[in-house]
């Protein structure tokens, strides 16, 4: 059984003016999600700013969501590292704390062979019980999982279920589902391509777009799902334009940005992502009116 199927929302993680993690604001953006129909709650992810999060903070932020949500929908800890050490370690923690999956970057900067990131992979997985999902972002990490790679991984490490794809080369993913037999449960990593994944055989989306329109990301999926394909394009294709907004600069700044404008007031951003341009703003607003959720 897949770990969710549907929108899961890869969330912010909130903080006060001086920088520490706001609680108190997080607790309210998970209730809003719940309430806006979010399949599940992915935490510390990219994201969730988990790259400027000390270890402690890191892990602190997945208990607290994953007590605030008590259940209700299933919590995937973002427990990826570049170190296969420390992300051992994060991820026995999480499962410690009752996640219900974890979703394990590609470890980055080290640009391992795909003989290292089998091996990292699957000694990550074999340090819990719980479903693994493959992190695949090639974008940020500077390297890629290949189709053989991550089916290899599913086929062999039982508890290594699926990946979240965020390269966005549908030829990549079109041979990774050729190759996988029904043995890999595919996410959409970006939120321009969820109906596409779908056709291919997708269970759902990680989705930025679902901070700011959960109802309408969850849509796409459970029209596609209910067999109203006509339904769920047009939903995507009107999405698109938020979309192309809320990546007009790096994730998350302007997820971010867009939250402060809808008066969630989840603060700044740490070093070294900064405010998004005055510019930019301007088009995510006018943006986000035209879409009708400011």
């Amino acid at each position: 059984m897949a770990v969710f199927t549907g929108a899961g929302v890869a969330i912010v993680t909130p903080f006060k003016a001086n920088g520490d993690v706001n609680y108190e604001k997080f607790g309210e953006l998970i209730e809003d999600q719940i309430a806006g129909g979010t399949d599940a709650i992915i935490v510390c992810g990219t994201t969730g700013e988990s790259s400027t999060l000390s270890h402690e903070e890191h892990l602190e932020v997945i208990r607290y969501c994953i007590d605030k949500v008590k259940g209700r929908i299933p919590v995937v800890a973002g427990t990826g590292s570049n170190c296969t050490e420390t992300a051992v370690y994060l991820s026995t923690e999480a499962e410690k704390y009752g996640a219900d999956a974890l979703l394990l970057v590609t470890p980055y900067y080290n640009k391992a062979t795909q003989n290292g990131l089998y091996k990292h992979y699957k000694t990550v997985a074999d340090s819990v019980k719980i479903p693994c999902l493959i992190y695949n972002v090639p974008s940020r990490t500077g390297c890629n999982v290949a189709p053989e790679t991550v089916v290899r991984l599913c086929t062999d490490v039982e508890n290594i279920v699926g990946v979240k794809e965020a390269s966005g080369n549908i030829a990549q993913i079109v041979k990774l589902m050729s190759l996988a037999d029904g043995k890999v449960d595919l996410y959409s990593g970006n939120d321009d391509q969820i109906v596409p994944l779908l056709a291919l055989g997708a269970k759902g989306v990680i989705s930025v777009s679902s901070n700011v329109a959960p109802r309408q990301t969850h849509d796409i999926c459970a029209k596609f799902f209910a067999g109203d394909i006509a339904g769920s394009c047009a939903e995507q294709l009107r999405m698109i334009s938020l979309c192309n907004a809320l990546f007009s600069e790096v994730n998350p700044i302007p997820v971010k940005m867009a939250l402060n404008l809808m008066g969630k007031e989840v603060g700044s951003l740490r070093m070294p992502l900064t405010d998004m341009e005055e510019a930019n703003t301007a088009k995510l607003k006018k943006t986000m009116e035209e879409y009708g959720i400011l």
